[in-house]
């Protein structure tokens, strides 16, 4: 017991070391060329927080582990939105780029949907993950033209060093070093505490593994969100659940021998509570184009109701079927009354806003 927790806590913390160290170096090199902050948000620390993921889903795949790479996955996406996007809310409320609310979540929820329907017949194809890797360049490139549209200031891009350019590749390499041993380091241990424990693959991935995956999304959420760079903490949430879709399921299905199976249990309840938390992203970042702390509560109390359905379940408990029908007659629908009322109040506002100043310039 002892040495796969020292395996494990060594994985988590080269993960993250990793993440770390491969986000400050590709920051520099990004801002070096001139790139907005939501971009570098969407792009470069969206990259540098899934390469965990990528890494794992990867060396999972290769060793045959699908239903850990999948949990990861989706349990990945799960914890960003709402247990990375709630933490930083309750620290401070968040501003939201127009931008992200009309493009980037209709773009996240929009691939979530098409992931489901995906692996609707049990299944996701390589021809399928094929289709998600030609939607990430795609997407890229969309990106690109966003990035060159941008207008800096002689002040925010830094000097072109050879030198430092020199030092960043190489930082660049041993971050993406310490991700793939650490990688290899989690599963192994994970996979050890799950057979000890007598829990599945699948429930360790969408747990254990996604939180400790999603650690240098925390770390990075909350820093960006305090030092007041919240295009860059918002943006990379919503980067990360794009990328891990299109990037970690479907470049680690390209190494994967056959077709990825889809259990049952991710297609009746873990993607649709992926699917509900991304619809949940527009209301509560149209109202005021800010998460308050209210709504990062909410959050909260969603996921952490997400990882008690997954214990209850995990251990057959009798309070299972009590616990399902609260939340699907009661907490649900209020929940959904009170974003509806809330949104449309708040397009009320709006619409009167403009009609007042419509009649100011008459």
């Amino acid at each position: 017991m002892i040495i796969p927790s020292l395996w494990f806590i060594a994985g988590l913390v080269a993960l993250i070391g990793g993440a770390e160290i491969l986000v400050r170096a590709v920051s520099k090199l990004a801002l070096s060329i001139g790139i907005s902050k939501l971009i570098i948000g969407l792009t470069v620390v969206a990259f540098g927080t899934s390469a965990p993921e990528l890494a794992i889903s990867i060396q999972a795949g290769i060793d045959g582990q699908t239903d850990l790479m999948l949990g990861n996955i989706i349990g990945s996406n799960i914890s960003n939105t709402l247990l990375i996007l709630g933490l930083a809310a309750l620290f401070i409320p968040l501003k939201v780029n127009v931008s992200l609310i009309k493009i980037d979540v209709p773009i996240m929820i929009g691939i979530t949907i098409l992931v489901y329907i995906l692996g609707y017949n049990g299944m996701i194809t390589f021809w399928e993950c094929l289709l998600l890797t030609f939607l990430l360049f795609c997407y890229l490139i969309y990106l690109a033209r966003q990035g060159g549209k941008a207008d800096f200031s002689k002040k925010e891009i830094p000097k072109k060093r050879f030198l430092s350019t020199i030092v960043n590749l190489a930082l660049c390499i041993a971050g993406f070093a310490l991700l793939i041993l650490g990688a290899r380091w989690l599963i192994n241990s994970s996979l050890i505490f799950a057979e000890m424990a007598g829990i599945s693959e699948l429930v360790v991935g969408l747990t254990v593994v996604a939180i400790g995956t999603s650690l240098p999304e925390i770390v990075i959420t909350l820093v960006a969100a305090l030092k007041g760079e919240r295009d860059i903490a918002i943006g990379g949430v919503i980067g990360s659940n794009i990328l891990n879709l299109l990037a970690v399921l479907g470049v680690s299905g390209l190494f994967i021998p056959g077709a990825i199976p889809v259990q049952n249990i991710l297609l009746e309840f873990d993607l649709i509570v992926l699917i509900i938390a991304s619809f949940l992203c527009i209301p509560i970042f149209y109202t005021g184009h800010i998460i308050s702390r209210l709504e990062g509560g909410l959050f909260l109390f969603l996921y952490f109701s997400y990882l008690f359905y997954l214990f209850l379940s995990s251990t057959d408990h009798d309070f299972l079927s009590v616990f399902t029908n609260i939340m699907i007659y009661f907490i649900f629908p209020v929940t959904l009354l009170t974003l509806i009322i809330v949104t449309f109040l708040e397009w009320k506002k709006r619409f009167r806003f403009r009609g007042f100043k419509q009649s100011n310039k008459e």
